[in-house]
């Protein structure tokens, strides 16, 4: 699995997860998805993405997905 395989497979379980909690503990966890879709917003146009840093320290090779 390549890092943006990875980024994309971490940023869609964070949403999954966030809309289960939202939906059986808190409507506040839905700001944590909004957090989730502007990060992925925001490194689509700019090529920074925290979580991808992250993944590359964990080992995770670099590479493309497609």
């Amino acid at each position: 699995m390549t890092i943006d395989r990875a980024v994309i497979a971490v940023a869609g379980s964070f949403i999954l997860l966030s809309l289960l909690l939202a939906h059986f503990h808190s409507d506040n966890w839905l700001w944590f998805t909004a957090f989730v879709g502007a990060n992925l917003l925001q490194s689509a146009f700019t090529g920074f993405c925290p979580m991808a840093m992250i993944l590359k320290k964990l080992g995770i090779k670099p590479g493309s997905a497609f």
